[in-house]
């Protein structure tokens, strides 16, 4: 059984930094893609949005509201990803959901989500 699990969540000043993790456990063969989605309050039926994605050699991808201001990065050993939140805004304000496409031992592959973490961003 294969499950993503975030931490690190929390409230912080706007101006402030945080950061969240996402460890992969189970029987798991390997993991390429991982990436960070975040849905804002309020609106549960819109999109989840996509904030960065890196790839299993490191390459990554922000969206444009966060580019200079949020990293991710990945421990391919410890099978976990981790975005570090700088500068945050009121509007960074979301659940932060962690994805990642895995294929397990049994060679069968399918994107996973995490259960989510909140981040919140107010004085």
């Amino acid at each position: 059984q294969v499950q993503l699990v975030e931490s690190g969540g929390g409230l912080v000043q706007p101006g402030g930094s945080l950061s969240v993790s996402c460890a992969a456990s189970g029987s798991i063969l390997s993991i390429n893609r991982m990436a960070w989605y975040r849905q804002a309050p309020g609106n549960p039926g819109k999109q989840r949005e996509l904030v960065a994605s890196i790839t299993r050699g490191g390459s990554t991808n922000y969206a444009d509201s966060v580019k200079g201001r949020f990293t991710i990065s990945r421990d391919n050993a410890k099978n976990t990803a981790y975005l570090q939140m700088g500068s945050l805004k009121p509007e960074d304000t979301a659940v932060y959901y962690c994805n990642a496409d895995i294929t397990d031992s049994g060679f069968y592959s399918r994107a996973y989500w995490g259960q989510g973490t909140q981040v919140t961003v107010s004085s």
